[in-house]
């Protein structure tokens, strides 16, 4: 099963897919490439695998993307092999993708993949303020660009199975905890 959480930048995704792989057992994330650099603390291959412009560029050319976009000014992209090999191990992938990552993921992978997405929403002022916080010195350029997204990824909620305000950390991850065991057990019930 594929869990993919999206929303605006600094809706808080990969803290709840953190909370997630600590709190489940069998639930894993699934690495995005990107050519952007690392942020502090970031680790190749845990939330990102980072790569030049050039080689992301080549493995496009290549089809090796299940989906990829640019976003801020940066590619990202979903792996065929790293996805294809998660799936076959059973495991449950947290993933978090924008809006027309989504889209396109859902469309390719319905039919082989029970595929669940969630939206998660955050109020403008609070996003605003989330992504200050962010930083350890606020580019209100940088701030300014995710915050135009707002509106645009708010108009495609209408194609997530689930859309959570997130406003309160814990209660979401428990909210979205629930969501997978409940879309397990339908997905192991036969019709």
């Amino acid at each position: 099963m594929l869990v993919v959480l999206s929303g605006v930048s600094g809706a808080g995704k990969d803290t709840i897919k953190k909370a997630l792989i600590a709190r489940m057992d069998n639930v894993e994330s699934l690495p995005s490439y990107t050519d952007r650099a690392p942020r502090e603390g970031e680790k190749n291959g845990e939330v990102y695998n980072f790569v030049t412009t050039e080689e992301f560029e080549k493995m496009i050319a290549n089809e090796e993307f299940y989906e990829y976009n640019v976003h801020h000014k940066h590619y990202y992209g979903t792996s065929r092999t790293l996805m294809n090999e998660k799936i076959k191990s059973g495991k449950i992938i947290v993933k978090d993708i924008d809006v027309n990552g989504t889209e396109n993921l859902v469309k390719l992978l319905k039919n082989d993949t029970k595929v669940v997405t969630i939206f998660l929403r955050v109020p403008k002022e609070v996003l605003a303020k989330r992504l200050e916080n962010r930083m350890e010195k606020p580019d209100y350029k940088e701030i300014t660009l995710r915050l135009n997204r707002f509106d645009y990824e708010e108009s495609k909620i209408g194609m997530y199975d689930y859309v959570i305000k997130n406003n309160d950390l814990e209660k979401t991850v428990n909210i979205i905890m629930e969501i997978i065991n409940s879309e397990l057990k339908i997905s192991e019930t036969e019709f």
